[in-house]
């Protein structure tokens, strides 16, 4: 099969095109003929040699989490799916190797989610890391109605999708992002305010009496979530270990086959939103992490079919 893989730790341009067998499908697992994947800021941050402490490599490395495809193969005890099902998954596994940028991809089918019909693969593809981390950041911080949330990076993927759940779990959501996205936030529901100084102020502006609940995508805005959490409330980061000192919890998404077909009927039904950048072919997937690197206004795609 055709893959996209590193040798050794570097930048996104040392990716090169590989021909490697197709991956093997072991009893519960799942061979998914790869439609599309996206690309995740994770995917060139463990490239460069990032989380080295936490997750064990095997050279060469396929990249990438997450999937959208067909299924291609089922193995041995594995009723849950069948040849031709239409599926996505957060395909995270405890060794760095056997990734998405690749033309087939084996994945536990603990993991793996049937995609509506309603849904395209573009959509799927962008969906599994960001909505699931959105989703667990949410339930760890025991979001209600009755909270007023605070989200840091509220227009990129994660808060994004993080700020539609809070919306319709009724709470009152707050979301940092640049001016320029200030528009699409207000259309879905949040009250936005600019990052950078004065950011304290401007939230406290907007919630007098401080909020119970803030959710950081960021990393480095500890001293203002903590200048702005009222007395009793609750914190999370998805980038910052050191919130436990204060009281949070640094959280990591786990692959979640249930919970991300929740979240694909959410899209189906209209009630959550993934918006897609841009799309690039598998051989361009350097290009595709560049302009991961560079900021996007979405999500960026790798067609794995061209």
């Amino acid at each position: 099969m055709r893959a996209m893989t590193y040798a050794e730790y570097g930048e996104p341009h040392t990716l090169t095109l590989t021909d490697l067998p197709a991956p093997k499908v072991g009893p519960g697992n799942v061979l998914i003929k790869v439609e599309r994947a996206s690309v995740n800021p994770v995917d060139w941050k463990l490239m460069a040699r990032g989380l080295g402490g936490l997750l064990d490599v095997a050279f060469p490395v396929v990249p990438g989490w997450d999937v959208s495809g067909v299924v291609e193969a089922v193995g041995p005890d594995t009723p849950e799916f069948s040849v031709g099902d239409r599926v996505a998954s957060y395909a995270r596994k405890d060794v760095v190797s056997g990734g998405t940028y690749a033309e087939y991809v084996s994945v536990p089918a603990t993991s793996i989610a049937r995609i509506p019909e309603g849904v395209g693969y573009d959509v799927a593809a962008g969906l599994p890391l960001v909505g699931l981390t959105a989703l667990r950041s949410l339930e760890t911080l025991e979001l209600t109605e009755e909270d007023t949330l605070l989200i840091h990076a509220a227009s990129g993927g994660v808060g994004f999708a993080a700020a539609q759940l809070a919306v319709e779990i009724g709470a009152t959501v707050i979301g940092t992002a640049s001016e320029r996205n200030h528009e699409r936030l207000r259309e879905i529901g949040v009250i936005p305010v600019t990052y950078g100084d004065g950011l304290a102020e401007r939230v406290l502006d907007a919630a007098p009496g401080g909020v119970n609940a803030v959710a950081d995508f960021v990393g480095g805005v500890l001293d203002t979530t903590l200048a702005v959490l009222a007395e009793g409330g609750r914190h999370i980061s998805i980038a910052d270990p050191t919130v436990e000192e204060s009281g949070g919890h640094w959280v990591w998404v786990r692959p979640d086959g249930a919970r991300l077909q929740a979240l694909l009927q959410k899209v189906e039904a209209g009630a959550l939103r993934v918006v897609v950048d841009r799309e690039f072919p598998l051989e361009e997937a350097a290009a595709a992490m560049e302009a991961n690197q560079s900021g996007s206004s979405g999500k960026i795609i790798i067609d794995a079919t061209r």
